[in-house]
């Protein structure tokens, strides 16, 4: 088979050492997280094209036992295929055979057990540069290993000791350096981004995304501007901002971008913000990469009171805008505006809704604010509005292609309902909040594939999906677009008009995206297949029916004419198989007790009580949680710590049976329900 020019010419470019500006997206390897340094997701191979994506198949599989959420795109370099798991377990496989070569596996269970509690286990990949790969874990530990053989060449916490932070994200390389940020901020932590040195693991420098208190901010011209915009004593009662995803380096300028999260607690009266904007929260902040040296900021939702982080991925891009050429910055943060900002100054050049968005009317662009919808702040008690805080656009990937000039976005549409802690049915009580989901337009509880052109910032097409939750996207030089979605298939798009060309069942729902690379000549596209993520905190709307543990959590390899074949596996069903002991008595107040204290098993285990089949399984239908002592050995003993659920060792023991009567409840109400719907 001949191999294509376009691919052949790609292949060169290294040995032939072309000057001039880097081409956008990546070539036969995919060195980074979304495949070059502007975060394009997109790639130059064109071997696989609209014409002949009808021979697209399965090269190889690789099953990955013992993994839950996957998260990660995996990053190429050389024909080696790098990625992390549930845990930051790193592998390294080869991307012709689908072998695994290594893996790493940082055992967060042994190291910080504690931090488990944090957040349900997720990882968003490596980063490459110069023979190493680099990945943080849960507990905050940035490591740095042998690219060749994964072993450990480093490894330094990011976190401090007990801290309430944690890392889900990918880090990034630039510069001779390595940057990580971390998630936290709904705990009330102060975020910051840091920079190590590749070679050391040496903190080169580090940067806070709000401000300290008075004594710390001092002669910090940046720190000391941002703590004017917060009230009362903000270092002693939270503040938040952690960048828990998405930092961007930008070659062009030498400049780290970083999208920060939102302020904490939520509910703006409990940090004491009557005014203010709470910078540099829910904000994109330009850092001097040598320095970590502020330069410019552009806060997206000043004083943020709904959850509406900007860590989203930023994109960087060249457009004409208006006659003139700009460099220019593009997110679709959670609040579901598009924003076209420049780059070199921060200016907000364009911005428009992407989805349904009732909290705002539109973004002022001569101040760059939004135009608020009156009384959003729980002035007056409830609050509705569009979207939730899962976010129009939250962590998943979107993919920018230069030859159509449109961004495809992986949107949700879906509204919330805030209330007074505890007094919303179905409510996710949190930071003094009752937080539910509202769903009145048809495409309430869906996801969507959006093509947008951000010159018109006009659609360009869609394609609305039955699940909410779905995964990241990528672009490619043979006029396709690729995304997996959470009922399992894995679809290609015609880029230019949105018509589907090829869909793959891949047996399990995805929220990865997929990435492509090119060995000896031959282009693959590859993906990981994990359902799981916040699926289980959003089980009322973003549970599909798949099962915990019935389906295996795989790395799929695509190429033309590839024939291999996946065995067939359990198909999603939303009936449930709850157990009971019509002998077991159940305390009602136990049982409601149990219902408060279940918040922070639901993150796994599903909103009272129903599961989305992961992260975490149905505890209606374990037969574990019929026996009360196997229940406190699990939750409070630690016997599935190795497997990643957590210890609770902080609660007594009769907070531990509390949940177990609340579960015990949930699964007699499940019975209840169903004998009450059959027919007679």
């Amino acid at each position: 088979m001949q191999m294509p020019r376009a691919l052949l010419a790609l292949l060169m470019t290294p040995l032939l050492g072309a000057s001039g500006p880097a081409p956008v997206g990546a070539g036969a390897d995919w060195p980074s997280h979304n495949g070059d340094a502007a975060e394009t997701a997109f790639s130059r191979l064109d071997q696989i094209t609209t014409a002949n994506i009808s021979r697209l198949g399965l090269a190889w599989s690789l099953d990955l036992p013992g993994e839950v959420t996957l998260e990660a795109t995996p990053v190429a370099v050389g024909g080696v295929l790098y990625f992390t798991g549930s845990h930051a377990e790193v592998y390294a496989v080869d991307g012709a055979s689908g072998r695994r070569l290594w893996t790493y596996d940082p055992a967060v269970w042994r190291h910080d057990p504690l931090m488990l509690t944090r957040n349900f286990a997720a990882n968003r990949g490596v980063a490459y540069a110069h023979g190493r790969v680099f990945a943080a874990a849960l507990d905050g530990r940035l490591f740095a290993l042998d690219a060749h053989t994964g072993a450990l060449l480093w490894s330094v916490a990011t976190v401090p000791p007990a801290s309430p932070q944690y890392v889900t994200g990918a880090p990034r390389t630039f510069d001779g350096m390595v940057i990580i940020g971390q998630a936290g901020a709904d705990f009330g932590a102060r975020g910051y981004v840091t920079a190590y040195d590749q070679n050391t693991g040496r903190q080169v420098w580090r940067f806070y995304v709000t401000p300290g208190s008075p004594a710390q901010n001092r002669g910090d011209r940046a720190q000391e501007a941002a703590a004017w915009t917060w009230n009362g004593q903000w270092w002693k009662t939270g503040t938040g901002g952690g960048p828990w995803n998405d930092i961007t380096f930008d070659p062009d300028l030498d400049r780290i971008y970083v999208g920060t999260g939102n302020a904490a607690p939520i509910d703006p009266r409990t940090r004491g913000t009557e005014k203010g904007d709470d910078l540099y929260t829910a904000s994109i902040v330009a850092l001097d990469a040598r320095t970590g040296r502020y330069l410019w900021h552009y806060q997206l939702n000043p004083r943020d009171s709904w959850d509406y982080d900007a860590t989203s991925q930023m994109t960087l891009a060249d457009l004409t805008l208006d006659g003139h050429r700009r460099k220019v910055l593009m997110q679709a943060p959670k609040n579901g505006f598009l924003y076209v900002i420049d780059r070199s100054d921060g200016r907000l050049l364009a911005a428009d809704k992407i989805v349904k968005v009732t909290w705002a009317s539109r973004i002022d662009l001569a101040t760059g604010r939004p135009v608020e919808a009156p009384e959003i702040r729980f002035q007056k008690g409830d609050v509705i509005l569009w979207p939730n805080p899962a976010g129009a656009h939250s962590w998943q990937a979107q993919a920018w292609d230069p030859q159509t000039g449109l961004m495809y976005l992986p949107v949700t549409q879906n509204g919330v309902h805030y209330g007074s802690h505890g007094h919303l049915p179905g409510g996710f009580d949190t930071g003094g909040l009752s937080i539910a989901s509202e769903r009145r337009d048809p495409h309430d509880g869906h996801g969507a594939l959006l093509a947008w052109n951000p010159v018109t910032m006009q659609p360009a097409w869609e394609d609305w999906h039955a699940p909410m939750l779905n995964g990241g996207v990528m672009a490619s030089a043979g006029g396709l677009v690729f995304q997996g979605t959470g009922d399992g298939w894995f679809t290609a798009y015609d880029a230019a008009g949105g018509k589907v060309l090829w869909r793959f069942d891949a047996g399990l729902g995805i929220i990865a995206a997929p990435m492509s690379y090119a060995v000896r000549g031959r282009q693959y596209v590859a993906l990981l297949v994990g359902w799981g993520g916040s699926a289980g905190a959003g089980s009322d709307v973003m549970n599909v029916g798949w099962k915990y543990g019935a389906n295996p959590r795989r790395l799929l390899a695509f190429a033309l004419d590839g024939h291999a074949v996946l065995p067939p596996g359990a198909k999603p069903s939303l009936a449930i198989h709850p157990l009971d002991d019509p002998a077991l008595r159940i305390d009602p107040a136990a049982a409601e007790r149990g219902r408060s204290l279940f918040l922070a098993c639901a993150v796994c285990h599903g909103r009272d009580a129903v599961s989305a089949g992961a992260p975490g399984p149905d505890l209606r239908e374990s037969a574990l949680a019929l026996d009360p002592q196997a229940f406190l050995a699990v939750v409070k003993g630690g016997a599935l710590l190795a497997r990643g659920m957590p210890r609770y060792d902080q609660l007594g023991d009769a907070q531990a049976l509390d949940i177990w009567a609340y579960v015990r409840s949930r699964a007699r109400d499940a019975l209840a329900g169903q004998a009450g719907s059959a027919p007679h």
